[in-house]
């Protein structure tokens, strides 16, 4: 099984996001994923820039895949969608139906993304058809229904499964970061940039309960499946995605890649010290979402 890092969903800033980089070629991770995701308006690293750490970690010995956005709003977005399918050197992470037609009219595999809405092993191979060589199902899909895929999933097509993050729930044309400022979308001022783990929202009680992240909305709670990892092998997983997060990325990479290679699990760091709030795996264990199996 090997380990991957999913595109960084947060906005940080340029030197920021080179020194995690410049850090994840030394990093216990087979896959890299690169690119933004969430706001077009994030443009301190532009696609040559994401070309050139490409270039460096593939050089470095990882795989190296450019992630597309999974909200397309405007013409000027479709263009940038063009270029990343179109680069020429490396496999694409489509986040969205728009770019898994530009990849397939173009006859080019692709990695479908967490927000392409796979349900059922029909779909996979109607995207197999298309191009797909790795899924990453929706991080509300469990292990009964992972379970429950596998008998009919396409020959040859790859599953990588959601394991460390804060999770993807949502997208809308709203940004409720900007919102939260009483600030209009337009002139947001890229307040996202002061949250590198996104902004955490808590009930009345004072639980967190999610978190803001632009126009995308998060679990508050990081999903942790590493005491899982033997039942995931057992269903055919192929590869683990940590979710980046602005501190102790390096640390929960090598935790997985320590378990992975058998170290006893009462050797690993506190994992919940390593969490910005709390941790949980519900959908994985197909309960609701927030509960954890691990307190």
């Amino acid at each position: 099984m090997k380990l991957s890092f999913g595109p960084v969903q947060y906005y940080w800033s340029r030197e920021d996001l080179m020194g995690f980089y410049d850090q994840v070629a030394d990093m216990p991770v087979d896959i890299v994923y690169l690119g933004e995701t969430v706001c077009a308006k994030r443009r301190l690293f532009r696609f040559d820039d994401w070309m050139d750490t490409a270039r460096k970690l593939r050089e470095a010995g990882k795989e190296v895949i450019l992630s597309t956005m999974a909200l397309l709003e405007a013409e000027s977005e479709l263009k940038s969608l063009r270029r990343i399918c179109n680069n020429g050197e490396f496999l694409v992470e489509a986040n969205d139906m728009a770019a898994v037609q530009l990849l397939s009219a173009a006859g080019l595999p692709f990695v479908a993304g967490p927000t392409v809405n796979i349900y059922n092993a029909a779909t996979l191979q109607v995207l197999a058809d298309a191009g797909l060589k790795r899924w990453v199902p929706a991080v509300e899909l469990g292990r009964d229904t992972l379970a429950a895929i596998a008998p009919g999933a396409p020959e040859g097509v790859e599953t990588e499964l959601f394991a460390w993050g804060r999770m993807p729930l949502a997208m809308s044309a709203r940004c409720y970061t900007a919102r939260a400022y009483d600030l209009p979308k337009d002139d947001c001022q890229y307040r996202c940039l002061d949250h590198a783990d996104g902004l955490t929202l808590r009930t009345r009680e004072g639980e967190p309960f999610l978190a803001i992240n632009g126009i995308q909305t998060q679990s508050a709670l990081t999903c942790n499946l590493l005491a899982e990892v033997d039942a995931i092998k057992a269903l055919g997983v192929d590869v683990l995605r940590i979710s980046p997060q602005a501190h102790h990325t390096g640390r929960i990479a090598q935790a997985f890649a320590d378990v992975l290679q058998g170290q006893n699990k009462e050797k690993l760091p506190d994992m919940e010290r390593l969490m910005p709030v709390g941790g949980c795996d519900g959908y994985w264990q197909e309960q609701a979402g927030m509960r954890y199996s691990q307190k």
